[in-house]
């Protein structure tokens, strides 16, 4: 079967990469490994320029009917609570959309799936995990494990931190695995409720187990640290989870749970995003902590910015280089920006000196109160920054 682009993953960074093709006109097919798209929550929240893409791509209404608008997240201390709040209103002159939308991205996916059949020629391949990439002639030829073969001028690995795609180009993928695990515990609980005062989303200080609290449309999640030598098995089992959660409040009764996960946490970028006709994107590309809602957001910006190079190219209203040029600067964020931020991010919340911790208190809190540190911060934290120069407007920290 020949296409112009090939697809591999059929996520938020693999379907919005398929739709902005598809809308310049391009026939694509997305080969899924799953048999559907998958329900997992994950990835839950959309900085103001992933917004601005999306509305580009006419999703953005329908992801917003199914999400909740949130214009400021907190920075708060296990002990003392409440360290600042911040407000993103005050990038309303840098975006039409100076606030966060959460919802999980499962919501997403259905939408670009939706938009994505409207297209002549464009396909979703379910249940055909990738076994094999090979390039001969300028082509490029998927197999998948159903021994099904597809070749198309360009295939776009989105296929995942574990990407087939990515391991056939023989790309390095360099970097760390964080020492403590991550649980993500979800609950019908309303923590606004049980902790007054919060906001939407919460990052809490605290040298022994730091938190993140983030309110979803349907539930909320709180994320933990987990000890590196403790089995798996043990850290999600019911009475470890219901032990760690009456840490955040003693409801008198054990917590209503939808589900918990445990999983490694790395920071890691491949050492290039493009070899021969075979270009990566998203997780395939780059993996990084979730303290600061990067991740997918990041990927988003490879899916379009890398779509839109791909676009230029095959209608040779630019050469090669282009797209290099792109995918160089993706690669310099991934390096430079999203990995330094949300390292940064781990770092300061389980800060052990408790003069260091104060004096990063205090910092933020002088933040909230400067209109124009604030702003220069939050340009920053909602990647903005990451796409555009900024403007004189102060330090931030």
């Amino acid at each position: 079967m020949t296409n112009d682009i090939l697809v591999v993953g059929a996520g938020p960074v693999g379907l919005t990469t398929a739709l902005v093709l598809a809308q310049a006109g391009h026939a694509v097919t997305v080969l899924e490994a799953g048999e559907s798209l998958s329900a997992e929550s994950r990835a839950s929240t959309y900085h103001p320029p992933t917004l601005e893409m999306l509305a580009d791509l006419g999703v953005l209404d329908a992801l917003r009917e199914h999400g909740i608008v949130s214009q400021a997240f907190q920075y708060r201390d296990r002990q003392d609570g409440p360290v600042a709040e911040l407000d993103l209103g005050i990038l309303a002159d840098d975006t039409p959309y100076p606030f966060r939308v959460q919802c999980e991205q499962s919501k997403l996916t259905p939408i670009l799936l939706e938009r994505l059949r409207r297209h002549d020629g464009c396909t979703v391949e379910f249940g055909e995990p990738a076994t094999s990439v090979t390039q001969a002639d300028d082509r490029v030829t998927v197999t998948s494990a159903s021994g099904r073969s597809w070749t198309a001028n360009w295939v776009v690995g989105a296929d995942g931190a574990s990407s087939v795609v990515r391991k056939s180009t023989g790309a390095e993928f360099e970097g760390i695995t964080y020492p403590e695990r991550f649980l993500v515990v979800s609950t019908t609980e309303d923590l606004a409720a049980v902790l007054p005062g919060i906001a939407d989303v919460n990052y809490v200080f605290d040298p022994t187990e730091w938190l993140v609290l983030l309110r979803t449309p349907e539930h909320w999640r709180i994320l933990f640290p987990t000890d590196p030598d403790s089995p798996a098995d043990a850290e999600v089992a019911d009475a470890r989870v219901q032990e760690r959660l009456r840490g955040v409040a003693d409801l008198g009764r054990p917590w209503e749970l939808l589900h918990s996960s445990l999983y490694l946490v790395h920071q890691r970028v491949a050492e290039r995003f493009r070899t021969g006709r075979v270009v990566l994107v998203g997780d395939a590309a780059h993996v990084n902590n979730p303290l600061g809602g990067m991740g997918m957001n990041s990927g988003i910006h490879d899916a379009v910015l890398t779509a839109r190079a791909l676009v230029a190219l095959l209608a040779g209203e630019a050469d090669l280089d282009a797209l290099d040029v792109v995918l160089a600067g993706r690669r310099d964020v991934a390096l430079s920006y999203v990995r330094t931020v949300t390292h940064d991010n781990w770092k300061q919340l389980r800060e052990q000196d408790p003069s260091a911790r104060a004096a990063h208190h205090a910092e933020l809190r002088a933040l909230a109160a400067d209109p124009v540190a604030a702003r220069a911060y939050l340009r920053r934290t909602s990647m903005i920054d990451s796409l555009r120069p900024l403007e004189p407007a102060g330090d931030a920290l």
